[in-house]
């Protein structure tokens, strides 16, 4: 049997992800410029690979190469809300309508048990946004697996990235962590249901009042 060596991840990917996760925490916010020096600095490395890495960046969309001014963290305008929340909903509503026909009784469960540690979270005195966010997405990940569309997979995590630019922002909305719970709960119902067009408007309402959400976030934040 011929012997070969798997190469460990490329600088770049390992710099595109700590890059990743300081726009995601908020640390490098929209707009901001990301200054070469500083970060070779503390990264350790040279200019190579973090050009390389705000090349994958750029491709996700979560920063913007302005010619001879370097890369921004981008920024989300009105449209771009409202293109990627009109493409998730779209998409994850298909989703949905195809794990009301032909999930398993275990998947469902699985869904169930993301649904409930979502309610504990968000339901509890203190309810953190970061968990309640985790939650999410763990849950909206599981459904997407459970339909089998690896294309819509991909499609939605890149989808997903971006929309994390003001997400979050959207959960400081007062009353809106309990929405989308409700919004969730009616979700699982139509799904346990076995119902696929109803789950399917269910996902869809719950994008379109999620866009609703973050739309006045961001008014809020000017």
């Amino acid at each position: 049997m011929d012997e070969f060596t798997i190469a460990p991840k490329a600088l770049y990917e390992e710099v595109a992800e700590r890059l990743r996760q300081k726009i995601f925490s908020g640390e490098l916010e929209p707009g901001d410029w990301i200054d070469e020096v500083r970060w070779t600095q503390l990264f350790g490395i040279s200019r190579t690979p973090l050009r390389e890495a705000l090349k994958v960046l750029a491709s996700e969309g979560l920063v913007t190469m302005r010619v001879r001014r370097g890369a921004y963290v981008t920024e989300v305008s009105e449209r771009d809300l409202r293109e990627v929340y009109h493409l998730l909903g779209l998409l994850e509503s298909d989703a949905a309508e195809a794990v009301a026909k032909q999930a398993s009784a275990d998947e469902l469960a699985d869904l169930e048990g993301l649904h409930a540690q979502l309610c504990g979270i968000g339901r509890g005195p203190n309810p953190s946004r970061e968990e309640f966010f985790a939650c999410n997405q763990r849950f909206h990940k599981r459904l997407l697996e459970i339909a089998g569309n690896r294309w819509r997979e991909n499609l939605v995590n890149d989808l997903r990235k971006v929309m994390r630019l003001s997400r979050q922002q959207s959960l400081l909305r007062t009353g809106r962590i309990n929405e989308a719970l409700a919004e969730h709960e009616a979700i699982m119902t139509a799904l346990v249901a076995r119902d696929p067009t109803r789950s399917k408007q269910r996902m869809l309402e719950h994008f379109r009042n999620g866009l609703a959400a973050a739309s006045t976030a961001k008014h809020s934040a000017r």
